[in-house]
């Protein structure tokens, strides 16, 4: 997954900021880019973004509806995952980026891992620290 064209960001913001699925033409109405885009265009943007699997479309009447797949949170830590799988050395990437996020960032993150280490522990049955390093016992 990488990230945006100009007018894939500007299509699928549109879309995210949607209440419902759009048509293409609503779809080029509401969008804000620098220039005019023909319907054609993004017509074929939207094509391409359902077949990279970042848009879902259905048929209603003679129109194709789309809308995203993922919101855009998802999609972001989508990328982020992606990104960060990518990272040879992962703990000097993790290293870097902490070292770019404000204070705030830096709060919120460590409520995040907080949370999810306090679900990890709840869904992982109790055992014996030993119970992994036993052998079977053979007859």
């Amino acid at each position: 997954m990488r990230l945006f064209g100009q007018l894939e960001a500007a299509i699928m913001d549109t879309l995210w900021r949607a209440e419902r699925p759009l048509a293409v033409r609503e779809v080029r109405e509401s969008m804000n880019y620098e220039r005019d885009v023909a319907y054609s265009t993004v017509m074929t943007v939207a094509t391409i973004l359902h077949h990279k699997g970042l848009l879902e479309r259905e048929m209603d009447g003679r129109v194709w509806l789309y809308w995203p797949r993922h919101s855009r949170a998802e999609h972001t830590a989508l990328v982020m995952s992606e990104v960060f799988s990518s990272c040879g050395d992962r703990r000097s990437c993790l290293r870097r980026f902490i070292e770019t996020v404000s204070e705030h960032d830096i709060a919120l993150l460590s409520e995040e891992i907080a949370r999810r280490q306090r679900s990890m522990s709840r869904s992982q049955p109790d055992q014996h620290p030993m119970a992994a390093k036993r052998e079977p016992i053979r007859p």
